[in-house]
């Protein structure tokens, strides 16, 4: 296969349009290379709203001209890395999502040893996954531009998504804001 192998985050508000936009940076890069299309989903339909949008996603990818393989993984992203490799365009669908999972699998404090790990879990886990890809695209939801309150399980969740955040664009190739639709280069060039 062709070199071309990158990590690319891409970030917006809710509906903004990034889950379509990397579907279709995915799908370009699939028949750009003569790779895979998998994604990655880390949703769980725990209320009916969830349910709809898990359901709308699976009839847009069926329905589509591309074949898509789907693995499922809600919590410890990083054990799907043995199913990865060089042939695969990986979307990861969503940080905020898989990062809800892992808070709230079990009841528990949150201390800062707990926190920790969680951010190293998703960071190593999502870092793995790229190491085995061709490329690998991660979606997560801005909601650092959202006013904060005093509520403390808001500013931790905020804190610990916004350094999860960090951490991995630091590591990618491109980096886009999703805002009304329109991609916004943050980081990288178009390869």
């Amino acid at each position: 296969m062709a070199d071309g192998s990158s990590f690319i985050f891409i970030t917006g508000g809710v509906r903004s349009g990034k889950s379509s936009f990397a579907e279709k940076l995915a799908i370009d890069l699939a028949d750009q290379y003569g790779a895979r299309l998998t994604l990655l989903a880390t949703g769980v339909p725990s209320d009916l709203e969830m349910q709809e949008r898990i359901t709308k996603h699976k009839r847009d990818r069926e329905t589509g001209n591309h074949i898509w393989r789907t693995l499922e993984r809600s919590v410890q992203i990083g054990k799907e890395a043995d199913r990865i490799d060089n042939h695969d365009i990986v979307l990861m669908d969503c940080i905020t999502t898989l990062l809800n999972n892992e808070l709230f699998l079990k009841k528990r404090d949150w201390d800062e040893t707990f926190l920790k790990r969680i951010q190293e879990d998703i960071v190593s886990g999502i870092l793995e996954i790229k190491n085995r890809a061709h490329t690998m695209i991660v979606v997560s939801n801005e909601v650092l531009c959202e006013p904060q309150n005093d509520n403390n399980l808001v500013l931790t969740y905020s804190r610990l998504l916004g350094t999860i955040h960090q951490c991995l664009v630091s590591q990618a190739d491109q980096a886009f804001l999703v805002e009304a639709g329109i991609p916004i280069r943050m980081k990288g060039e178009l390869r």
